[in-house]
């Protein structure tokens, strides 16, 4: 009689072998599908980041250059906040993104760039890089 429970038992065990095995080969195909999706997310990410520290690189930059060849060509409170964003933009962790400081650096950026925009009158924003539907010829 056991040889007859044994031949059943594989029978009636048939959906919950099916159900292991999918669960199997489901969660086998996200790790590697999560793995690249979180690739591609980071890449984009991560140049979404250095582009905008870029931006900010380059305002400050063309700001420095403009009080090296007249230096009283801001106030000093604007140069003051010129200075300190530049101060930001080389304490940014570019090397260790999971750095806790990451948000809290580039909020400071964005709000000191927005000071020094409003006190110099200017109508400058980071808008992103245009895509390919901004672009026109």
């Amino acid at each position: 009689m056991d040889s007859a429970e044994d031949i059943f038992d594989s029978s009636l065990n048939l959906e919950e072998t099916h159900y292991q095995e999918g669960y199997k080969e489901g969660y086998n195909h996200g790790i590697v599908t999560g793995k690249e999706e979180a690739r591609q997310v980071g890449l984009k990410t991560g140049f979404e980041t250095a582009e905008e520290l870029g931006f900010y690189k380059g305002c400050v930059d063309v700001w420095i250059s403009a009080i090296q060849i007249d230096p009283t060509r801001f106030s000093t409170r604007v140069q003051k906040g010129i200075k300190q964003m530049e101060e930001l933009i080389q304490k940014y962790p570019v090397m260790d993104p999971e750095n806790e400081s990451v948000q809290e650096i580039m909020e400071a950026l964005r709000l000191k760039f927005r000071v020094i925009r409003a006190a110099l009158g200017v109508k400058l924003e980071y808008d992103g890089y245009p895509k390919s539907k901004d672009i026109e010829f």
